[in-house]
Parts: structure tokens; sequence; C-alpha cells
């Protein structure tokens, strides 16, 4: 695998879905005989672990409010798991070619994940829950079908993590007044978790 392609590639998915991205890439060491996916990955403890988190995100990210919630929680998580698989993929490359290939990773995995976030955001201005698991259920085929084409042919993935991303921000500029609103909403439903008592109107 060419490792300057995947990591913008794993770095992409990784802000869309750090736990499914992880998850993925150790089945396809484990099980596809993909060699060139470290060993780190496949083991059992990792695999379990990335399991269980992804299943978590699965869920929380198909609910509205809620996946703002774990967006904003995800804010570190995403990107750093980004640099890690992006170094660990690097393998023997020498000391400053692993430090681009990581930042790559982060980098991208960071803009991917406010891509991600602003759409949720602008998504949570509508009441109904239909179109958050719509992207939600989206989001989890694109970064499983990425991913594994990603395995074996990764410059196609390359370009195709590009477009999607490039399309990403293209539609986070002109949602900007429904993200504005949906931040404002999502604020105001924090609020009133934080603070049941203020949700009461007076008789």
């Amino acid at each position: 695998m060419e490792a300057l392609p995947l990591a913008f590639t794993t770095g992409w998915a990784s802000g869309i879905n750090a736990y499914a991205c992880v998850l993925i890439l150790g089945l396809l060491g484990r099980f596809a005989d993909v060699d060139d996916i470290p060993t780190a990955l496949t083991g059992n403890g990792v695999l379990m672990a990335a399991g269980v988190l992804f299943a978590f995100e699965f869920v929380a990210d198909k609910i509205p409010y809620i996946d703002s919630a774990w967006d904003t929680i995800s804010t570190v998580i995403r990107p750093t798991v980004g640099a890690i698989l992006a170094a660990l993929l690097s393998g023997e490359a020498s000391t400053l070619h692993q430090a681009v290939i990581a930042t790559t990773g982060g980098v991208v995995a960071l803009v991917s994940h406010l891509v991600k976030s602003s759409l949720r955001l602008a998504i949570n201005t509508s009441p109904e829950p239909v179109t958050n698991i719509a992207a939600s259920s989206g989001e989890d085929v694109a970064v499983a079908g990425v991913v594994t084409l990603a395995a074996f042919h990764p410059t196609a993935a390359l370009i195709i993590a590009a477009s999607l991303l490039l399309i990403g921000l293209v539609s986070v500029y002109f949602a900007f007044r429904a993200i504005r609103r949906g931040l404002a909403r999502f604020r105001a439903w924090r609020e009133k978790r934080s603070n049941p008592a203020t949700g009461s109107s007076a008789v």
C-alpha cells in the first residue's frame, strides 16, 4: 500500500467515524491477508474495543442533537486517531516522511470532522429524525467502502475521499445559515438538559 494516499484516505474516514476506520482496517489485516496493515490494529483487544465503540457511535450518531454532542466529544479523538493511523501505516519510512504522513492524516481527519459536524448541525434544524438516520447510514457505508478500497487500490480511494471532502466543504459553505440555526438550537438543547427547570414555563 502507498502510505501517503492511504494516510489521506484513512484521515478522511477517521474524521467521519474513527472507530469504524480502525475496525475495518483491523479486520482486513486479520482476515483478508492485507499484509501492509500494521499488526497493532489486528489484535483482539483493538478489534473488540473498536467494535464496542463503533456500536455505541452507530446508535448515538443517528439521534438528533445527541449526534452533535458526540461530535463535540470527538473533536480531539478523530484527528488523533487519523494521525496515529497514518503514522502506523507509514511503516519503515524515514522520520521526516513519517512526520509528513502523520500530519497529513491528522489534518485531513480534522477537516473531515469539522465538515461532518457542521453538516450535522445543519441537518438538526429539521425536527424529524429521518434525515439524521439517512446521513449517518450514508457515512457508515462510505467509510466502509472507501477504507476497504484503500487497502487494495489506494490511489482510487484517495480520489474518492478527496472528492467527498471537497463536496462536503462546498455543502458547508451553502448550508452556513442552516448551520448557524442548528448551532443555536443545539446550544438551547444542551442548556435545557443542563438546567431542566428552565424548560418549564410559568403558568
